[in-house]
């Protein structure tokens, strides 16, 4: 069963886990991972959040993250 959603407040930091499900692995090899962080990279520049560490393992990975400092405008 999943986690209830968190609180959410702007400037948060957040550790975030994501594991392969039954321990499957994720990455699959080096390119994999590099593909994964060049995607990763492009996501927080889009989101303006700051990824100050990660650790990718085969079956799972860890990022600390810590978002705007403010909620964005409604278009």
């Amino acid at each position: 069963m999943p986690r209830q959603s968190r609180i959410d407040a702007p400037g948060a930091l957040h550790h975030i886990i994501v594991r392969g499900i039954e321990r499957r692995k994720i990455f699959l090899d080096g390119q994999d991972r590099h593909n994964f962080l060049d995607r990763l990279g492009a996501t927080v520049e889009g989101i303006e959040t700051i990824c100050y560490t990660w650790a990718l393992i085969p079956n799972h990975f860890h990022l600390l993250l810590r978002g705007p400092a403010s909620s964005p405008s409604p278009p």
